[in-house]
C-alpha cells in the first residue's frame, strides 16, 4: 500500500434543492489494494456519496468540499474530464445489473464500448477482448455469450458481466454499490470471490457500499459507518466488529442475525432513521440511542467529526459506553423456548405445479416447466417452517399454491382438515379468512390511492365484517398491535418508510384473525435494523396469537432466528427438512451444506477459514432438468449413479427429519 491515497475526500457536503442536507462533512481516504466498506441504513448518504465521487449527481445537488482522484478534483472538473475519468480511472458496479446493462445491445458490445470510446481498444479487437473479459469472470461459453442480450443471462451472470465491464480498463478505483443485495447467497459468494480475485490481479482500490455486515466482515479492510449524512465511526474491520465505539455501530451489530450465533431474540434499534431534510438537533442518533437519548449534551451538541485522515475514530460524546453496551448485549443472549407441537394445521402431499411452454407461429405447446415437483410439507399451529433455496427453486410457487392463488397440477393441500384443491371460489374465499399472504415488496402490495386505515380495513369490508369486528376502533387496535401510531392511519403508503409499510401489510393480514401466515421474503428489502424490528414483531405476534408461519426466504441467518423447522428446496423438490438446530448444526444434503457455507459470517476473525464451498454455476433450467438427482451437475460429491437415479426423501435415524441423498451415509 502506497502512502498517497487513490481517492481523498475532504469536507464533502451535498445539499439538494437548497434545503435537503444529504451528506455533511464527509472525509475519507482509500488506498491502492484496499477495500473500504461503507455501511449504514437507507437514507444515510452512502449512495449519494458514491455518485458524488464520480460526478454523477443531478443538477439539483450543490456540492462543496474536495474530491481528489489522483490529479483530478472531481468537484471542479469539466464534463469531458469526468467522462475520461469514469472510463479510465473509475469503474462502477451498481446494485441491479438489469438496469446497468442496455437491454437492446449484446452483452459483448457493452463490455467493450467504454474502451472503444476512450480509444484504448480498436473496434476490430473488440470481440476478442469481450471474450477474454467474460472468460476472466467465469462466464461459460464466452464466445457464444458475447452475442447474447442481458435477458438471456441469469442474475449472477449479469452481475459478473457488469464486473467485467467495470474492470475492463483496469481502473484505479472500483465503487461497488450494493453489488450482491439482489442475489442469492450462492451467487453472492461467487460474485464476492470474483471481485476479490480481480482486485488482487489489478491492485485497484475498492469502495464497497452495503447494508450487509456479513459481506463487510468478509471482504473489507476498513469500515466507515454513516448515519444522518455523516461518518460516525471509522476503523479497521476487526476493531469495528470487536469494539465498536459509536452506539449506532454497536446497535447495528446487535440487530444483525448471525448464522453462526445463538438462537437469540434480535435486539432492535427503536425508531426510524432520520429524514435528511428534518434532522434532529444535537447528535443525530440521540433519539434512538440508549446511551444519549436522555442526556442534555447529546440532545444539544453534535459530537466532533472523526478527524480528517484518521484511520480510526468515532463521532460520539461517550464512546467508551458504546463498547460496554456491546459487551453486555452479547453476554445476555439466550436460547428461545421449545416450539409447540400440535396436530398439523397444514398438510401438503405430493404437490406438483407445472406450466406449459408454447412456441412457434401457432403457439403450440413445446414443453413443460416443472416449478414444483412432488413437495410434501406439514405445519403445526404456533410453528414456523422456513422454506429456503435459490431463486427459481419453487418456494414462492409453493406458497401461492397453498393459498389457492395457483392451481396445482397434482397433489393434496389440506388446511385444518379441509382439502383446498376441491373448493369453489366462494368456499375458498371463506377459507382464506384463516390464511393470509405477506409479500416481499410492501409498497407494490399496498394500494397507493388508499389511506393506511382503508388498506387495513379492506379485508374486513370484503368479507362484510367491518362493523361486526368493531369498525374503526378495531383497525386502530391493529395499528397499535404492529407498532404504528393511530395518527398515521390517515396517511397514504408513500408517506411511510419501508419498515412501516411492511407493518401495514402485517396489520392487514391480521385483520381477519388468521391462523396461518405465508410470508414471502418479508424482510429481504429492509435494512438490518428495520429487519430486526419486523422479525421481533412477527415472533411476538406468533407468541400472542398462536399463528403458524410459512417463512419463505433466501437469507439463511434470518431463517435460523425465526424458524422451528427448515425445508430446503432445489429445482422444485424438497431435498432436506429438519429441526433448525439439527440442520444448521450438521447439514446432510450437499446442497444444504453449500447454501450454509456460502453465507458471509459477520466476524472478521473467521475470514479465510477452511471449508468454504463456493457453489459453481447456476441452477438448471426447470424446463430441461438433468436426469437423476437435479443437483448432481453442481455437486462435488456426485458419482455416476447420481446422474441416473433421482433420490427420494429418506428418514434420518434418531430424528424426525428427511434428506434426499443416499450418499449421506444413511440407509433408506
Amino acid at each position: 500500500m502506497t502512502n498517497a491515497p487513490v481517492l481523498s475526500v475532504r469536507g464533502l457536503d451535498i445539499i439538494f434543492n437548497g434545503r435537503i442536507h444529504a451528506v455533511r462533512g464527509v472525509d475519507l481516504d482509500v488506498f491502492a489494494g484496499e477495500v473500504l466498506g461503507i455501511v449504514g441504513e437507507s437514507g444515510s448518504g452512502k449512495s449519494v456519496t458514491a455518485l458524488a465521487l464520480t460526478g454523477l449527481l443531478p443538477p439539483s445537488a450543490r456540492v462543496s468540499g474536495t474530491i481528489r482522484l489522483g490529479d483530478i478534483d472531481v468537484t471542479t472538473a469539466d464534463a469531458e474530464t469526468l467522462r475520461q475519468m469514469r472510463g479510465r480511472d473509475v469503474g462502477m458496479i451498481f446494485q441491479d445489473p438489469a438496469t446497468t446493462l442496455n437491454p437492446l445491445l449484446p452483452v459483448g458490445r457493452q463490455i467493450t464500448e467504454g474502451q472503444i470510446a476512450h480509444a484504448t481498444l480498436r473496434p476490430a479487437d473488440a470481440a476478442a477482448r469481450a471474450i477474454a473479459l467474460l472468460r476472466e469472470v467465469d462466464i461459460p461459453d464466452p464466445a457464444g455469450r458475447i452475442r447474447q442480450y442481458p435477458h438471456q443471462f441469469s442474475g449472477g451472470m449479469r452481475q459478473r458481466a457488469v464486473i467485467a465491464m467495470a474492470m475492463s480498463g483496469r481502473p484505479r478505483l472500483i465503487i461497488a454499490d450494493e453489488p450482491t443485495t439482489a442475489l442469492d447467497v450462492t451467487v453472492q459468494a461467487q460474485v464476492l470471490a470474483l471481485l476479490a480475485r480481480r482486485q488482487a490481479e489489478t491492485g485497484a482500490a475498492v469502495i464497497l457500499i452495503t447494508h450487509d455486515l456479513g459481506v463487510v466482515a468478509e471482504t473489507a479492510d476498513r469500515v466507515a459507518v454513516m448515519y444522518g449524512g455523516r461518518i460516525v465511526e471509522t476503523g479497521a474491520v476487526g476493531e469495528i466488529f470487536r469494539r465498536p465505539r459509536h452506539p449506532y455501530t454497536a446497535a447495528l451489530l446487535r440487530s444483525l442475525p448471525r448464522i453462526d450465533g445463538l438462537d437469540a431474540r434480535l435486539t432492535q434499534i427503536d425508531g426510524q432513521p432520520p429524514v435528511p431534510g428534518r434532522l434532529p438537533a444535537g447528535c443525530v442518533f440521540h433519539p434512538r440511542c440508549a446511551i444519549g437519548r436522555d442526556r442534555t449534551l447529546c440532545r444539544q451538541s453534535e459530537p466532533p467529526a472523526v478527524p480528517a485522515g484518521a484511520r480510526a475514530g468515532a463521532a460520539c460524546h461517550f464512546p467508551d459506553e458504546a463498547v460496554a453496551a456491546r459487551a453486555v448485549a452479547v453476554a445476555a443472549q439466550a436460547a428461545p423456548p421449545a416450539p409447540r407441537v400440535d396436530a398439523p394445521l397444514l398438510a401438503v402431499e405430493g404437490l406438483h405445479v407445472s406450466y406449459p411452454i408454447h412456441g412457434g407461429l401457432l403457439r403450440r405447446r413445446i414443453g413443460t416447466v416443472r416449478a414444483v415437483a412432488g413437495v410434501n410439507l406439514t405445519l403445526h399451529a404456533g410453528e414456523t417452517l422456513g422454506l429456503v433455496g435459490e431463486s427459481g427453486c419453487g418456494k414462492t410457487t409453493t406458497g401461492r399454491a397453498i393459498m389457492g392463488l395457483i392451481r396445482p397440477s397434482a397433489g393434496s393441500i389440506r388446511f385444518d382438515g379441509a382439502e383446498i384443491g376441491g373448493l369453489g371460489a366462494t368456499a375458498l374465499r371463506k377459507l382464506r379468512r384463516h390464511m393470509q399472504y405477506i409479500f416481499q415488496d410492501p409498497y407494490s402490495s399496498l394500494n397507493p390511492l388508499l389511506t393506511a386505515a382503508q388498506i387495513v380495513a379492506e379485508p374486513l369490508r370484503i368479507h362484510g365484517l367491518f362493523d361486526a369486528m368493531g369498525g374503526d376502533a378495531y383497525v386502530r387496535g391493529l395499528f397499535d398491535r404492529v407498532g404504528l401510531a393511530a395518527g398515521m392511519m390517515g396517511r397514504t403508503p408513500r408517506d411511510f418508510s419501508g419498515g412501516q409499510r411492511q407493518r401495514i401489510g402485517i396489520a392487514r393480514a391480521l385483520a381477519l384473525q388468521p391462523r396461518l401466515l405465508i410470508l414471502d421474503e418479508p424482510v429481504a428489502a429492509l435494512d438490518v435494523s428495520i429487519q430486526a424490528q419486523i422479525v421481533t414483531l412477527l415472533q411476538d405476534l406468533q407468541r400472542d396469537l398462536g399463528l403458524a408461519y410459512v417463512f419463505i426466504a433466501h437469507d439463511l441467518a434470518v431463517v435460523r432466528h425465526i424458524s422451528d423447522r427448515v425445508a430446503v428446496m432445489y429445482l422444485g423438490r424438497i431435498v432436506e427438512t429438519r429441526d433448525k438446530r439439527a440442520l444448521y448444526g450438521q447439514p446432510l444434503h450437499p446442497y444444504t451444506r453449500s447454501l450454509l457455507s456460502s453465507v458471509p459470517i459477520a466476524d472478521p476473525a473467521a475470514r479465510g477459514g477452511g471449508g468454504r464451498i463456493v457453489l459453481e454455476g447456476d441452477p438448471p433450467n426447470p424446463a430441461r432438468p438433468p436426469g437423476g438427482c437435479g443437483f448432481h451437475p453442481r455437486c462435488r460429491d456426485a458419482v455416476a449413479q447420481c446422474a441416473v437415479v433421482a433420490p427420494e426423501l429418506i428418514a434420518i435415524p434418531g430424528e424426525s427429519g428427511l434428506v434426499a441423498c443416499p450418499r449421506t451415509g444413511m440407509a433408506a
